[in-house]
């Protein structure tokens, strides 16, 4: 089998090993359902794991043990999230919620959701470089205004916001803050004790844990309705079977994650934007330079189809993600890009490298190398614009 050089860790990361050894007890030998005390001894065990993941996770953000929740991954959690306060507070205080234009789908989905169910939802604007509008946020918090969600990294173009400023206004104005830091856990500082958060959504699947593991740090005393019914799991803010190995592996992959490799990161971020830069004309990188993801480089190469990229780029091995509409289920071009003030033809022609723990400086070399000889002969046969 060829080599594959992955990079589209935003979408998921290979499962480290070391995370997949401490897992495996919980598969073939502590495999009980988590019980009381009064429980059998197994159950006993497996109680005992869970909770002492979830002490584990919760030292991670500078949390309380009782203020972090397992859930199925960042799309449950800021679900919980969003449609909980609503639950809680939409009856009582008001039936306002305000989200950045920017947000992933978990967060614009539930919105939008929440919409067709009375509540008014405002979107707020972001700028070029993708940071939204800190005087538009303000000026937009109301008496009913229950909820604030600003993501904390974007997932595509891998701006970072000024959460600690944006969780200061929320909290002068006496509204709850959300915010989804599924690609900045880890990866960025973010400590609960600094940043006035009432809410965070957390996951495994971005840094190289197990996916359908995620989590929901919830502020204590913060009022948040169950969605899902079916048992009173996680403090009965949801129903379900405890995942057990996975909150295991979630805490062992959140363990693994050091600021060695996020420099390491950062480093083949910065060579990616370099080198492209140098070697092929016509492009624009998205997002801001210096508050992005580590992780991430987002990129438009003008004049040809980011879809007609990746599908060369596969041929090589090399697999990365576009914001292309004809990648898109909803066959709508992106919204992130869309946002920032750019034109189909920018979002068509985006594409996102996202780096990881088994990424190398060798790979981004060769990554580059023959994205260049992929642009330069697909702008030959563009239609698109100017050629090559």
């Amino acid at each position: 089998m060829p080599k594959n050089y992955y990079m589209d860790n935003a979408a998921a990361t290979r499962l480290d090993e070391q995370v997949l050894e401490a897992m495996k007890p919980y598969f073939f030998e502590t495999y009980s359902v988590a019980t009381s005390e009064f429980g059998y001894s197994l159950g006993i065990e497996a109680r005992e794991a869970l909770e002492e993941a979830r002490s584990r996770m919760a030292d991670f953000l500078g949390a309380g043990h009782d203020e972090f929740v397992f859930t199925s991954g960042s799309a449950e959690s800021s679900n919980l999230a969003l449609k909980g306060v609503a639950k809680a507070l939409g009856a009582k205080k008001g039936k306002h919620i305000i989200v950045s234009k920017i947000e992933d789908f978990p967060v614009l989905y539930s919105a939008r959701t929440l919409a067709k169910e009375g509540f008014k939802v405002d979107y707020l604007d972001v700028d070029e470089h993708g940071f939204v509008d800190t005087d538009m946020l303000r000026s937009l918090i109301g008496d009913e205004t229950i909820l604030v969600s600003i993501q904390h990294g974007n997932q595509e173009i891998g701006t970072v916001q000024d959460i600690e400023s944006i969780g200061e206004i929320c909290r002068e104005k006496g509204t709850l803050f959300h915010t989804d830091a599924t690609h900045t856990f880890r990866r960025i500082p973010l400590d609960v004790r600094s940043i006035k958060a009432d809410l965070i959504t957390v996951s495994a699947h971005t840094i190289h844990g197990p996916k359908g593991i995620g989590g929901l740090f919830v502020r204590k005393g913060t009022p948040l309705a169950k969605i899902m019914d079916g048992g009173f799991q996680e403090f009965d803010l949801r129903g379900g079977m405890d995942n057990i190995p996975g909150a295991v592996g979630f805490a062992k992959a959140a363990e693994l994650v050091t600021e060695p490799e996020n420099a390491r990161l950062k480093e083949m971020r910065d060579r990616i934007i370099e080198l492209v830069k140098k070697k092929i004309p016509d492009v624009t990188l998205n997002g801001d330079h210096a508050k992005r993801l580590p992780q991430n480089a987002n990129i438009t190469f003008h004049y040809v189809e980011g879809e007609s990229i990746t599908l060369h780029m596969d041929m090589y091995g090399i697999s990365v993600s576009t914001g292309s509409a004809c990648f898109s289920r909803s066959l709508e071009a992106s919204h992130v890009i869309g946002a920032i003030g750019g034109d189909h033809e920018r979002a068509h022609g985006s594409i996102r490298f996202t780096l990881g723990r088994y990424n190398t400086m060798d790979e981004v070399e060769y990554v580059v190398e023959k994205l260049q000889s992929i642009v330069e002969n697909l702008r030959k046969i563009s239609p698109l614009g100017k050629q090559e």
